[in-house]
């Protein structure tokens, strides 16, 4: 006769008793938030702090990740907790932030702060933050590149994006939105802080 566990693993998905199906989802929907932020599974499990084996395990089901796990999983990807033990994904049209309740975004960035002004991905499609910068940070030596765009508007001080290997300089007040697929990076030119707000498309 067949063991529970066995039994467990062999029937379809929507046919596992409710926890069980939540807990075997949790690995479909890390990849799939990995997939829309455009990293690799070793650049996942830099950012959280786990090891690329351990994060290969997780998204394949092989292994149930503890709940220090998954937060710093949820953490480094930007969601709740929430969002990968729900069975159902909840709506929520309207999301208000207090400005005493702001939240800090992980960044592996030196030199930048994060805070969230934006729902969660899930039900929106854009993320946005006030970020400030320390004098004279950059986004490092190695352009980026992903799926999605984004849009930032220099609140104060200044900031230079490099393009596809242009540089564009930003002024207090300026702006620039562009494809994130292009490979880019940021810096802030100058010996004083900057402050600007950011927003991030996700890719389709």
């Amino acid at each position: 006769m067949p063991s529970r566990t066995a039994t467990l693993r062999a029937a379809p998905v929507s046919q596992l008793p409710e926890i069980e199906r939540t807990v075997s989802e949790i690995g479909a929907k890390v990849a799939k938030a990995r997939a829309e932020r455009g990293w690799s599974l070793a650049q996942l499990a830099e950012r959280s702090g786990l090891s690329t084996a351990a994060v290969h395990k997780i998204e394949k089901s092989g292994m149930t990740p503890t709940i220090a796990s998954l937060m710093k999983v949820a953490a480094a990807l930007g969601k709740s907790v929430g969002y990968f033990v729900e069975e159902v994904e909840a709506t929520r049209p309207v999301t208000v932030i207090r400005a005493d309740e702001r939240t800090r975004l992980y960044t592996s960035k030196q030199g930048l702060e994060l805070q969230n002004i934006s729902g969660r991905y899930g039900p929106f499609w854009v993320a946005g933050a006030e970020a400030r910068l320390e004098p004279l940070a950059d986004s490092g030596p190695e352009p980026m590149s992903h799926p999605g765009e984004e849009l930032v508007l220099v609140l104060d001080g200044r900031m230079t994006f490099t393009i596809d290997g242009e540089p564009y300089d930003l002024d207090t007040g300026d702006s620039i939105h562009f494809r994130t697929v292009r490979p880019h990076s940021w810096a802030n030119p100058d010996n004083r802080p900057a402050r600007a707000i950011w927003l991030a498309i996700r890719g389709s």
